[in-house]
């Protein structure tokens, strides 16, 4: 739980003679407190200079928050995938392991979280996230905030409110797809193939690095339109430079022939002799080969139109929703850092700014509220680090920088992502479920029921949805009706919120005219009691020097594949991977047993034990990226 006696403070004044973007509920965000987290993981060793990178599972608030005590002025780079208010829920695809490859359709859809908002809702979301991340940032630092085109204009506002208008540096234009039809019926518009990374600096020393991108085709055949014997191309440039005393430019005899040069003589004979020099004829002047192998090519500029986005048969595609290509996050590191710097995303996903940063030997900070995130990006990192490891082309100090941790923050350990966590709520209490996009979520014995924020506190910007969206014509219609009663019995269910919760909605519905019958039923502390979902079940054998798996049984899974009428023969088809950590100290799990296979593989399931073990604990992740764990001794 958060410390109340802990607290960051941010001085927040408004920027003189610039306008303010205002919302409904929109507050004032001027401190926070510090949360804890607990040390799960642990992957690799340290770094020489005992750095270890840290993913972090929470709410990306509460984590930023519990990040200020160490990090607070010192990451050098932030890149943030946020949601776009795309109206839709994202689904991934999840499939039996080796069924794929044999063309069998042993497969289904799952919601992993959902990007439908109301305006308001969504923007104080993203203020305090974006408040936190300023605070973050080094003065040396840059944010960039991935986005499109539903809120580009609304985060502008808010960025220039906290950056200032001086410290917005580019609004770069990604060619993220290529040309389509998506008018839809009805709808009146161009094709939509462009998302938009908003560039915030946050002083004028920041990091922006001179890259280059390659020359077109068609540019490079008028250009370099001269060929040596061995085949290299080139362009014919001049040597000479204006001249006069101002100038400073050299006057001698070259070739025969008399001029201001751009060199001196020393360096233009060197020029000379190593071939880069030509002279068509005699008395002609001499000019300078500019090879094509040489040049840098063109300055980057702020339109993207060379990433392509991740395909469905590419070696980097996790099957994460809205997951960004590689290139893309190379492009934006190299730009915006240096190595060793510290790279944070905390809408991390898929993994992929993590997975870049170990490549290009920066650190790293992550964090994500689902479950599913946390699982995807810790074998992707594990993976990356082997990757790292056996390529002895990389530089040494890309590989300094491969061990991580993997953190909770508040302690959440039931729910993977906030879509499953409201199915699984209300099936527990017993709810009725009601229609999506509904101002409330269920209802219980006469009680409107609001699912309030998952893996997250509660505080007064949960419910603003709440309020913002309610038919004021027909409520204060019914209260008229019953003057003396209250127009409305709600229940918050919620995992731990602020000790005021209560008074503040019961406040704010006063300024509104309207009586409410509150209740708070607190999962976070009354979780004993309640049964979210069947626990996963394994059975393992040791024999010897060697440990086996012999059945593998979750449930949750099982529940869905037979809702399908899906047959699986085999455990391993339902495993996403098996890490073994052979001295377990019952705190922090270590594996050096990392059977993650590729994606139409399956894991081993059987083991040789290392001599001297101690206790051995396993973690099984399934499909969902849900995960058994167990200990043994050997």
């Amino acid at each position: 739980m958060a410390n109340e006696n802990d607290t960051f403070k941010f001085e927040l004044e408004p920027i003189k003679g610039f306008p303010e973007l205002r919302w409904a509920g929109k507050r004032p965000f001027t401190g926070t407190a510090y949360y804890p987290a607990q040390l799960k993981e642990s992957y690799g060793e340290p770094a020489e200079d005992g750095w270890m990178n840290k993913l972090y599972w929470g709410d990306n608030l509460q984590v930023m928050s519990h990040l200020l005590k160490e990090y607070r002025g010192k990451v050098n780079l932030i890149y943030i995938d946020p949601p776009f208010d795309s109206k839709a829920d994202y689904k991934k695809r999840i499939e039996l392991r080796g069924k794929a490859a044999l063309g069998n359709n042993s497969s289904f859809e799952e919601k992993q979280y959902g990007d439908i908002w109301s305006n308001d809702e969504y923007l104080t979301f993203m203020y305090e996230r974006l408040i936190l991340c300023k605070e973050l940032l080094s003065d040396t630092g840059s944010f960039y905030v991935h986005c499109d085109w539903h809120m580009c204009h609304y985060l502008i506002s808010i960025m220039n409110e906290l950056f200032g208008q001086e410290n917005f540096v580019n609004q770069i234009s990604w060619k993220r797809t290529f040309a389509h039809g998506d008018m839809g019926q009805g709808a009146k518009h161009l094709g939509r193939i462009t998302d938009y990374i908003l560039v915030y600096k946050k002083s004028n020393q920041f990091t922006l690095n001179q890259l280059y991108t390659p020359y077109e085709q068609s540019y490079i055949d008028k250009t370099f339109k001269y060929k040596d014997d061995d085949g290299r191309r080139w362009q014919s440039v001049s040597l000479t430079a204006p001249g006069g005393a101002a100038k400073g430019n050299p006057y001698y005899e070259f070739l025969g022939v008399h001029r201001y040069w751009q060199y001196s003589q020393e360096n233009m004979k060197k020029l000379y002799e190593n071939g880069y020099i030509y002279q068509g004829a005699a008395g002609q002047v001499p000019r300078k080969k500019m090879y094509l192998d040489e040049a840098k090519g063109v300055p980057l500029q702020d339109v993207w139109t060379d990433i392509v986005p991740v395909q469905g048969g590419a070696i980097e595609n996790y099957n994460y929703p809205t997951q960004k290509p590689e290139k893309l996050l190379e492009r934006i590191i190299e730009l915006a850092s240096n190595p060793g710097d510290i790279v944070f995303d905390c809408f991390m996903g898929s993994g992929t700014t993590q997975a870049v940063a170990m490549k290009l030997g920066r650190r790293f900070l992550g964090a994500d509220i689902n479950l599913g995130a946390i699982q995807t990006t810790t074998k992707r990192l594990v993976a990356r680090a082997k990757e790292i490891s056996s390529d002895s082309t990389l530089f040494s100090e890309q590989k300094s920088y491969t061990g991580f941790e993997v953190y909770n923050v508040n302690d959440y350990d039931f729910f993977r992502n906030e879509l499953e966590a409201k199915r699984l709520i209300i099936e527990a209490l017993g709810m009725q479920a009601l229609p999506e996009n509904n101002l409330w979520d269920a209802e219980l014995d006469g009680r409107m029921v609001a699912i309030l924020g998952i893996n997250r506190i509660a505080t007064a910007a949960e419910f603003s949805k709440i309020v913002n969206n309610i038919d004021i014509g027909d409520w204060t219609r019914r209260q008229a009706e019953t003057p003396n009663k209250p127009i409305e019995k709600i229940t918050f269910v919620c995992m731990g919120h602020d000790p005021n919760l209560k008074a503040m909605f019961i406040e704010e519905m006063q300024k509104l005219g309207f009586k409410v019958d509150l209740e708070i039923v607190d999962i976070l502390r009354d979780k004993k009691d309640l049964t979210f979902k069947r626990d996963s079940d394994a059975r393992v054998k040791i024999s010897g020097n060697r440990l086996s798996i012999t059945d593998f049984y979750p449930m949750n899974l099982l529940q869905k594949l037979s809702i399908q009428c899906e047959d699986v023969s085999d455990w391993k088809e339902l495993v996403d991977s098996v890490m073994i950590d052979w001295n377990y100290d019952g705190a922090t799990f270590s594996p050096s047993i990392t059977d993650i296979p590729a994606k139409n593989d399956m894991v081993k399931g059987v083991y040789e034990i290392p001599k001297d073990v101690g206790t051995i604990h396993i973690k099984i992740t399934d499909l969902l990226s849900e995960s058994w764990e167990g200990s043994f001794e050997a």
